[in-house]
């Protein structure tokens, strides 16, 4: 099995920034995909931001100029690096990994971290 671990969540004034991190263990052959959602109370579950394994990045337009998404390959671990921070995004931010757990799988296998709390508040 794989485990995604989330850290770095607290509390944050506007305007100020927070460094998430996202670390990857298990049986894992290869990451591909790894992405940030974010989900505050009564909304839905929405796309923060994806990096491709290679480094390719896209980015949901509310965060876009303000949030940086990377990893770190050797590390499997993926940050994002939230800058400029509203009360807007105030939300549990969960990380998502599509993993090729063995050297013989075919495609992905899809898992989820426990979720850190990001609060934006004066």
């Amino acid at each position: 099995q794989v485990q995604l671990v989330e850290s770095g969540g607290g509390l944050v004034q506007p305007g100020g920034s927070l460094r998430l991190s996202c670390a990857a263990s298990g049986s894992i052959f290869s990451i591909n995909y790894m992405d940030w959602y974010r989900q505050a109370p009564g909304k839905e579950r929405e796309l923060v931001a994806t990096i491709i394994r290679g480094g390719s990045t896209n980015y949901a337009d509310s965060v876009k100029g303000r949030f940086t998404i990377s990893r770190d390959n050797a590390k499997n671990t993926m940050y994002l690096q939230m800058d400029s921070l509203k009360p807007a995004d105030t939300a549990v931010y969960y990380c998502r990994a599509m993993v090729q757990t063995t050297r013989t799988s075919y495609g992905y296998l899809e898992f989820w971290g426990q979720g850190t709390l990001v609060t934006v508040s004066s």
